[in-house]
C-alpha cells in the first residue's frame, strides 16, 4: 500500500512539473523521458546508470543477458541514425531494458518477485527522472524569480571571511591542474554516489530484500526537496552577481579579485535563464551524504568519500557557484533529511523527532538571518562567524550522537538463505 502510495504521488508530481514546464513553452520530464525511448538521449551515462541500480534485483546470469541486450538495442539505434544522418549519442538500449524488467515482473513474476523486481525498476527510473526534473526546477526558478538575494548572502558572507573569493584565487593560482581536477570531481558526483549505491545494495540479488536504507534514497530526496529552497530564496552565485558568467547582469564585475562593497543589500534583477540554484547548496548536501555513506564500506571508500567531500567543497567555492553560507546551509540540509530517512527507515522515535525539528529549526534560522540580518552580520564577523560555524557544528554533533545511539541499540537483520534463481 505504501510502495503504491508514493508511485501515485510521484506520478503526480511529475504531471505537475510538466504542465508547469509547457507554461514556459519547453517539454517536461515526462515528455524528455518518453523521447529517450527513440530521439538520441541527452546523457547515456545517466540511462546506464539508471540500468545498473534496476540490475541489483537480478542474478549474475540475468545481469549479462540485460546488459547485453542493452547494448545490442544501442548498436541497432546508432546504426540507424549513422544511416539517417541523424544526431548520435547511445543509452536507449539501457532504458529498453529497465523497461523491459518491468514487463517481466508484471507478466512473469507473482508475489514478492514481482514487487522485488518493480522496486528495481523504480529504483532506476528514478535516479533518470530526478536528473529530469531537476532541470524542469532550474527552469522554473530562472522564469518566476525575476530578481535575486545575492547582495543579501554576499554581505552574510563577510561574517566568514568571504571564502569563495579566496578559493576563486587560488584555484586561478593551481590553473590548469586545480580546476581540471575540481571539474571532474564536480561534475561525476552522480557516478561517485551510484558506485557507493551499488556497493550498499550487492546483496539485493541474494537476500531478494532490499536494505532498509541506502544512499539512492537520500540522494532522491534530497534533489526534490532542495529545489523548494531555491524558490524561497534565490541565489545565482558570485560567478554570476559579481563575476563574468553574469555579463551586463553583474552587479560588479569583482569576482574574485576584489571583495563586494558592504552597503544596504537589496534584491537585483537577473536574466531568465540563469538557474537560481544556491541556496542550500545541493552540491554540498548530497557530497556529505556521500561522505555519510562511504563509512559504511572498505577503507579504500572512506578515503575516497573524504577526498569527494573536500574537492566538492573546494569546487563550489572555487568555480563561484556559491558562497561560504550556502555551503553551511546545505550540510544542515543534507543532516536534516538523513536523520529523517534513517528514521523513516527504522521507525520514528523521541530522539528522530528532535533531531529532524533541531535540523529544521537550524537550517531556517540561517536562512532567516541571512535575508534578514546580513549587515549586522557583516559588521561583527568576530560574533556571528563563530556562531554560525558552531550551529552547523551543533547539528553534526546532534545527528553522530543520535544514529550511535541508534546503532548501539539496533538488532541486525536475519539472513536469509540464497533462493533459487528464478526461471
Amino acid at each position: 500500500m505504501l510502495w503504491a502510495a508514493a508511485g501515485v504521488a510521484t506520478l503526480g508530481f511529475l504531471i505537475a512539473l510538466e504542465g508547469a514546464a509547457r507554461r514556459y513553452g519547453v517539454p517536461g520530464p515526462v515528455t524528455h523521458q518518453a523521447r529517450e525511448l527513440l530521439l538520441a538521449p541527452d546523457s547515456g551515462p545517466l540511462l546506464y546508470g539508471g540500468l545498473a541500480l534496476s540490475m541489483v534485483v537480478l542474478t549474475w546470469r540475468q545481469r549479462l543477458v540485460a546488459a547485453g541486450a542493452a547494448v545490442g538495442v544501442d548498436v541497432v539505434f546508432l546504426l540507424v541514425r549513422w544511416a539517417a544522418g541523424a544526431e548520435q549519442n547511445f543509452g536507449n538500449g539501457a532504458l529498453w531494458v529497465v523497461l523491459g524488467i518491468a514487463v517481466v515482473a508484471v507478466t512473469r513474476r507473482t508475489g514478492a518477485e514481482r514487487l522485488l523486481l518493480l522496486k528495481g525498476t523504480g529504483l532506476g527510473l528514478l535516479l533518470v527522472a530526478g536528473h529530469k526534473t531537476g532541470d524542469t526546477w532550474l527552469l522554473i526558478t530562472s522564469k518566476t524569480r525575476p530578481t535575486v538575494l545575492d547582495p543579501y548572502v554576499a554581505t552574510a558572507d563577510h561574517a566568514l571571511g568571504d571564502p569563495s573569493w579566496l578559493a576563486g584565487r587560488i584555484v586561478e593560482a593551481t590553473e590548469p591542474v586545480g580546476p581540471f581536477v575540481l571539474h571532474l570531481v564536480y561534475g561525476q558526483l552522480p557516478l561517485a554516489a551510484a558506485l557507493v549505491g551499488l556497493y550498499q545494495l550487492r546483496r539485493v540479488a541474494v537476500e531478494r530484500r532490499f536494505p532498509a536504507h541506502h544512499l539512492v534514497r537520500t540522494f532522491l530526496v534530497i534533489g526534490l526537496l532542495g529545489p523548494a529552497c531555491y524558490l524561497l530564496f534565490p541565489v545565482v552565485g558570485p560567478v554570476y552577481a559579481y563575476g563574468a558568467e553574469g555579463g551586463a547582469w553583474a552587479a560588479a564585475p569583482v569576482w574574485p579579485d576584489t571583495l563586494p562593497t558592504i552597503g544596504v543589500p537589496l534584491p537585483i534583477p537577473f536574466d531568465g535563464i540563469t538557474p537560481r540554484n544556491c541556496m542550500p547548496s545541493l552540491h554540498t548536501a548530497w557530497a556529505t551524504t556521500l561522505f555519510i555513506h562511504s563509512r559504511e564500506g572498505s577503507r579504500a571508500m572512506r578515503c575516497a568519500g573524504t577526498f569527494w567531500l573536500v574537492a566538492t567543497l573546494s569546487a563550489t567555492l572555487g568555480f563561484g557557484y556559491h558562497y561560504g553560507v550556502d555551503l553551511l546551509a546545505g550540510v544542515v540540509f543534507a543532516l536534516t533529511v538523513e536523520a529523517g530517512m534513517r528514521a523513516f527507515a527504522r521507525g520514528w522515535d523521541r530522539p528522530a523527532g528532535l533531531l529532524v525539528a533541531y535540523g529544521t529549526t537550524v537550517l531556517t534560522a540561517l536562512l532567516l538571518s541571512y535575508r534578514w540580518l546580513p549587515t549586522e552580520m557583516a559588521a561583527r564577523p568576530w560574533l556571528f562567524g563563530p556562531l554560525l560555524l558552531l550551529s552547523t557544528a551543533s547539528v553534526i554533533h546532534a545527528y553522530l550522537r543520535t544514529t550511535a545511539q541508534w546503532e548501539s541499540t539496533a538488532v541486525p537483520p536475519p539472513r536469509r538463505k540464497p533462493q533459487p534463481e528464478p526461471a
